[in-house]
């Protein structure tokens, strides 16, 4: 064949492509689909206007004889009108070549898919029974943590030299000597503020100098344990829970078990070791300050010098108030890193997931920890007056 036959061949096969959409009925009971049936030709200028009046004189596809092997040209977009056309389903009678019948077998699976169903809404009954569920399952997951980390505690015990010294090393930079700053901050301003308003109440009644037994008292056995848990949990317990999320969504968890490396002895372990261990050195230097700022208040407010107030204090605060700070400050950071270890295992792979269970986390810590200090002063009613 010529180069001048091809390119004859060529431009009458561009033109029966580039050709109308037609849709022609030979008898009532038949409809003939002929010309184009492609983006091009459905995107001309009233093309799909025609097409649109043809169908509304049309009986129902369903009772007709569709023949499609005139059309020169179809893509999946003239096939999809034509499937819209029927209704979304093959007509009674209908005649395709092979290359049109893969075309419409694809289009027929796919309008099988249907969006799942709105959900219907929950009673109020059910949204309880949830509720309880969830909690039950957190509960239970939460005892199995505590269990497995005693017994990695027991190994980590039989064997120190097999321990995570550097995990447990890294953990403390990050959780004790990285909040140093912001406990500091938070915790003089926190004595500022006890102080001042402390002070004006006191000096209605004549009573100054009771000024160092109530900052005292307030700061070393309730206040300071308290404010530095808080800090821990909103910054290290959404940091651990962060961790171990993104962990989870990069599948790295998954890794550690396939090369043998447990969570537990790896990635638990050293982040409650490391909580427990920072959070009284945290507790002793969030005292300190704030009983910096109280004194530095009372000093401004009422005239107490700071080497009366320092030499008041020891009289005025029992040591055992102290052991009880230094003993809520290691419950607690045991506290921390069990509900953020125990979020951020829960977290699922993906980012949604990730998000809601560093703010459960938090929010879990921090009412942990409200709750236990309420039962350390059931507790400790009478010790430490």
């Amino acid at each position: 064949m010529t180069q001048r036959a091809i390119s004859l061949k060529l431009s009458r096969m561009m033109n029966l492509q580039a050709s109308a959409p037609e849709l022609i009925r030979p008898d009532p009971q038949s409809v003939l689909v002929q010309g184009g049936w492609r983006v091009l030709t459905l995107s001309a200028p009233g093309a799909i206007a025609h097409l649109d009046a043809v169908l509304r004189t049309l009986p129902p596809a369903a009772t007709l004889r569709w023949d499609l092997r005139g059309i020169a040209a179809l893509d999946h977009i003239g096939a999809q009108w034509l499937w819209n056309a029927w209704g979304g389903r093959r007509p009674g009678e209908l005649l395709l070549s092979e290359q049109q019948k893969e075309i419409f077998n694809r289009l027929e699976q796919s309008g099988k898919l249907a969006l799942p169903a709105e959900p219907s809404r929950r009673s109020p009954l059910d949204w309880i029974a949830a509720t309880v569920l969830l909690a039950a399952d957190n509960f239970i997951a939460f005892i199995a943590l505590i269990g497995q980390l005693t017994l990695d505690l027991l190994q980590f015990i039989r064997r120190p030299q097999r321990g995570p010294w550097k995990e447990i090393s890294a953990n403390l930079f990050r959780i004790g000597f990285l909040a140093l700053g912001i406990t500091a901050l938070v915790g003089f301003l926190i004595g500022v503020v006890l102080s001042f308003l402390s002070a004006q109440q006191l000096h209605t009644f004549g009573g100054d100098v009771f000024l160092v037994n109530i900052l005292g008292m307030s700061i070393i056995r309730e206040l300071g344990p308290l404010l530095a848990a808080i800090l821990v949990a909103g910054r290290s317990g959404s940091s651990i829970t962060a961790q171990l999320g993104v962990m989870r969504v990069t599948e790295e968890l998954d890794a550690m078990l396939v090369m043998g490396l447990p969570h537990g002895f790896r990635l638990i372990l050293p982040r409650v070791v490391a909580l427990a261990i920072a959070m009284p050195l945290l507790v002793v230097w969030t005292d300190a300050v704030a009983l910096i700022g109280g004194m530095t208040a009372a000093w401004f407010e009422l005239g107490l010098t700071p080497d009366y107030f320092i030499m008041k204090l020891p009289d005025a605060v029992p040591l055992a108030n102290y052991l009880i700070g230094l003993l809520k400050g290691v419950v607690f950071g045991v506290l921390i890193g069990l509900v953020a270890c125990h979020f951020g295992l829960r977290i699922k792979p993906n980012t949604d997931s990730l998000g809601r269970g560093t703010t459960s986390s938090v929010v879990t810590a921090i009412t942990i920890v409200i709750v236990a200090d309420a039962i350390f002063a059931i507790i400790f009613k009478g010790v430490g007056f």
